[in-house]
């Protein structure tokens, strides 16, 4: 089964939060995203999130063994892990982990030549997960210092905006580049002072927006829950939202938006 068989080559597939406490983070998003939780195929370490009973998110309690530190990583979809592999490298970027053998695909993590983490994945994938459906994300959004170089560096890597079937679409607006596949919009690249960002310790990421009835009742969950509030509640051109940390340190958005 080939990528554009199951979410569209190049487009979003997957997003997972890198931990170092597995239960303590499933506590937390129980109680701010009301997910329950199965355990994932990769062992104990690992866990599905679960919204209706449909799969939003994975949770492995990784981060220490690896080295990396807390934090939700964007997964797209591939044919093939080496060629895109070897795209990264010769577009002067980083493949730290990978391709290895996970389950029942092979996974890689990489970051682009801003230092924006992200990853990719071939094989198939868990039914009923999609961009902008219940509890699953409602978008990803890149935020970086040129979002036009970035396009070029993502379009090349995962060939987006090529001419074939069920390809990638690429559009200006705003000064920042938008990611449709099927019509719908389902990443955004946006540019800027990074370092002006409401979080001054964000730098160049993948940032994850998952979807919630209530911005303010999530924002109090997250509190209670021993979270954090990186940028208040307020309104954005697609809706209400707010910007929270967990107790680990995975930095996240949760909004109202329309399309939710």
């Amino acid at each position: 089964m080939s990528a554009s068989d199951r979410a569209g080559r190049g487009a979003p597939c997957w997003v997972s939060l890198l931990t170092s406490n597995l239960t303590a983070a499933q506590d937390f998003y129980s109680a701010v995203m009301g997910w329950t939780f199965r355990p994932g195929s990769l062992g104990e370490a690992f866990s599905v999130a679960l919204a209706d009973g449909k799969p939003v998110a994975g949770i492995g309690n990784v981060a220490k063994s690896m080295g990396v530190p807390v934090s939700w990583t964007s997964y797209f979809a591939v044919d093939d892990a080496d060629v895109v592999a070897a795209r990264i490298r010769e577009r002067g970027a980083t493949v730290a982990v990978g391709p290895i053998a996970v389950g029942r695909g092979r996974a890689a993590l990489a970051a682009d030549p801003a230092g924006a983490v992200f990853g990719f994945w071939e094989g198939k994938l868990l039914p009923g997960w999609h961009i902008g459906s219940g509890g699953a994300p409602a978008w990803l959004e890149l935020r970086t210092r040129d979002a036009f170089a970035s396009a070029m560096f993502y379009g090349e890597v995962f060939e987006w905006a090529t001419d074939r079937p069920g390809r990638i679409e690429v559009r200006y607006e705003d000064d920042a580049v938008m990611v449709l596949t099927g019509g719908q919009t389902v990443a955004c690249l946006r540019g800027g002072g990074v370092e002006a960002a409401p979080d001054p310790r964000v730098r160049p990421r993948w940032h994850v927006y998952f979807c919630v009835d209530d911005v303010e009742k999530a924002v109090e969950a997250a509190l209670a829950a021993g979270g954090t509030v990186a940028a208040e509640p307020g309104r954005s051109p697609v809706g209400r939202e707010a910007t929270l940390r967990d107790p680990e340190g995975g930095l996240f958005t949760v909004t109202a938006q329309a399309e939710c």
